[in-house]
């Protein structure tokens, strides 16, 4: 059993990154523990094993007497010693383990990086004193600021932190003044601010405040600061990026300079930030796509579009078919339908009044107008009302693999995390009010089930109630969120409540997974719709022969596959686990006349299920050194004396060697495995 919890932000396991991309919108409405497989242990591993883990994490360096560690971006409250059985003897690898606050957790570490925004800004105005400022908050690993100027370089970056470092260096007061709207304009006009100007309109509350810094600069701010730049540890402060952003977020208006820094409470904090980004950036699904030969985006389709490649397409047939094993176990019935729908039905459903950015042209077909689908859901609601259904046939269970298209513009497209064309793992429970808390309970049960199959066991869990404007009247609201909490408080699964955070069609659960760097990613969601029944007039006849609305939930698992791919190979950096793995053995000959008797290995094996290729025309080593690139679980080698004995000598990645068997011993070694979602 998986425990699940809800992330204190007190003390938030790892820390949740800028790296982190918002998923395409999530699917329904119209609108560390080292754990490579659930089933490893984190302390008592082989060496060999531990080795795996090191690479998974990367925050390792081996010496001449073992391994040594560098600041870990782990975040955990204690230092932990992990047993590493030798060859000869017992070795101690000592784990560094650094809290890493959040601006939630940490106001100090919040004024920290506001302040740094403010010091950045001035220091930019001190080496360029034609730069006009904009806005310059706190983000979630640190601050940025809007500039309109000429285009910066890597070199400016590198003078305006040595600006700043002089400017904490002086220990200069950040003093708060409060002014009237009037001097602030004035203040505004004399120094020749439009953009401050302007954001000067925005606010609507009086006074305005002001901060200092000395009596050398100030900024339109609320706060909040530090007392001093002195209190800013200079070795805790790093310039990343620039990059270019429109004011406002509109492309009509003048495109600004945006730099980007990172700002942590002391020098180990950001160490252990540098080593989390080098981590993710080793992990990026997107050069592994490329690496591993998973799937690729061609400029000649087309920007957004996914092409799954064979070895992308094996993990997606693993993934679907688990998906739909374990949905039909759990009492839904498959779907298949179409990918575009007369327009008239988005109508119906509000996808034009409400959505219609995001979807694409409509296409003329024999004078009628047709529209490329959105969502799934008006689909599911059609088969729905195929017939007429009474109330001993709920609750009905539905699900699809629905492919959905949406427009997203061009520069917010990311790899697999932000895509064009996407396939959601769409399911509809049509049920009675009574029938709520048990339906949840059991969409809870079967996430949590497909979740554990793919090796992410770490969820926050947050119920959204019913925002200021709503659909459906006050009890419908009330019953359909206390089955929801009732359902979580069933489950045992602690959740933070976002009170009028709900979508104005009904209440929802979304699950966030934790992956092996601590990253959230949003995935999972479960919605109560009063809306869509009521705009498509859907009914069933109760007890009394009476006609009567059912209750209609949205739900998604993995959200939609691209995506949920694109978390699985960054989470595993490419290594996935042997059940997983779209190529689970090579057969290697020692010379190429061997390769007969490999052909029949790879023959056998495969008629036993086993995912294999046969790999030749290059010495052992470099056959050996390109499997390792390849993250091939497991090589069989074979040389003259394997041929005699009929036996195959095999090398794993995460066992190391295993020694010479017999064919049929190596299969089930690895069905084995298989069943028990373990490594060889």
């Amino acid at each position: 059993m998986a425990i699940l919890h809800r992330m204190a932000l007190s003390s938030h396991y790892l820390f949740t990154s800028s790296l982190r991309l918002s998923p395409n919108p999530t699917p329904i409405s119209h609108s560390s523990s080292l754990f490579l497989s659930p089933s490893k242990t984190p302390f008592s591993l082989s060496k060999t094993a531990l080795e795996k883990e090191i690479r998974v994490f990367g925050f390792f360096k081996r010496s001449k007497n073992g391994f040594s560690t560098t600041s870990s971006a782990v975040a955990t409250e204690s230092t932990e010693t992990a047993s590493v059985a030798g060859d000869n003897a017992q070795e101690e690898v000592l784990v560094e383990k650094i809290v890493l606050p959040t601006n939630e957790s940490s106001e100090k570490l919040l004024r920290i990086r506001h302040t740094c925004a403010h010091v950045m800004a001035m220091a930019v105005q001190k080496i360029f004193p034609d730069a006009k400022v904009t806005i310059g908050p706190w983000i979630e690993n640190g601050f940025y600021y809007d500039f309109d100027m000429e285009p910066l370089t890597d070199k400016d970056l590198k003078r305006i932190k040595k600006e700043m470092d002089r400017i904490i260096g002086r220990n200069l007061p950040l003093i708060r003044e409060e002014v009237s709207r009037d001097e602030a304009q004035k203040r505004i006009m004399a120094v020749n601010e439009p953009y401050k100007m302007e954001i000067l309109e925005s606010i609507k509350e009086d006074p305005i405040t002001i901060y200092h810094i000395g009596n050398d600069w100030w900024d339109l701010c609320a706060g909040p600061h530090v007392e001093s730049t002195g209190t800013i540890d200079r070795k805790a402060v790093e310039l990343e990026s620039v990059a270019g952003a429109y004011w406002r977020g509109d492309t009509n208006k003048p495109m600004l300079q945006r730099i980007y820094g990172t700002a942590w409470e002391n020098e180990k904090q950001l160490e252990a930030y540098v080593h989390f980004k080098e981590e993710a950036k080793r992990r990026d699904h997107r050069r592994l796509g490329q690496d591993l030969d998973l799937f690729s985006i061609q400029d000649e389709a087309g920007g957004g579009l996914v092409f799954w490649h064979p070895k992308g397409a094996i993990v997606r047939h693993i993934i679907e078919d688990t998906w739909k094993k374990i949905h039909m176990d759990h009492g839904y019935d498959l779907l298949y339908t179409p990918h575009v729908a007369r327009a008239d039905l988005w109508k119906i459903s509000g996808h034009l009044d409400f959505y219609k950015e995001n979807m694409y042209d409509q296409m003329k077909i024999e004078e009628e107008l047709y529209q490329l689908r959105p969502m799934n859901c008006p689909y599911h609601i059609l088969v729905y009302k195929r017939k007429l259904h009474s109330y001993r046939d709920f609750p009905i269970r539905v699900a699809e693999l629905g492919t959905v298209y949406r427009y997203e513009l061009s520069g917010s497209l990311h790899g697999l995390f932000r895509v064009r064309g996407f396939t959601q793992d769409d399911a509809h429970i049509f049920c009675l009010e009574d029938q709520i808390k048990d339906e949840i309970r059991g969409v809870l049960d079967l996430t949590e089930k497909i979740l554990l199959q793919f090796g992410f066991s770490k969820y926050e869990v947050n119920l959204s109630t019913r925002p200021e404007k709503a659909v459906g009247g006050d009890d419908i609201w009330e019953k359909a969120t206390s089955a929801l909490k009732d359902a979580l408080d069933d489950k045992g699964w602690n959740y933070q409540v976002d009170d009028g955070g709900g979508a104005f069609y009904g209440p929802k659960i979304d699950l966030k997974i934790e992956d092996a760097l601590g990253r959230k990613w949003q995935c999972s969601t479960i919605q109560v719709d009063f809306n869509l029944p009521q705009r498509f007039d859907i009914t069933y006849v109760d007890s009394n022969s009476e006609k009567q609305r059912p209750i209609m939930i949205h739900r998604a698992v993995l959200g939609s596959l691209e995506r949920f791919f694109g978390v699985l190979i960054e989470h595993y950096a490419g290594d996935f686990p042997l059940w997983l793995c779209p190529i689970q053995a090579r057969v290697l000959p020692v010379t190429d006349t061997q390769l007969d008797y490999c052909k029949e290995v790879t023959s056998k094996l495969k008629a036993s299920g086993i995912r294999v290729e046969v790999c030749s025309g290059e010495r052992l080593p470099k056959l050996i050194r390109n499997a390792e690139k390849q993250k091939i679980p497991l090589m069989a080698v074979v040389g003259p004396k394997e041929v005699e004995t009929q036996t195959v000598t095999v090398r794993s990645r995460f066992g190391g060697e295993l020694g010479t068997i017999t064919i049929d011993n190596f299969i089930g070694i690895c069905k084995k495995a298989v069943e028990n979602r373990t490594s060889v």
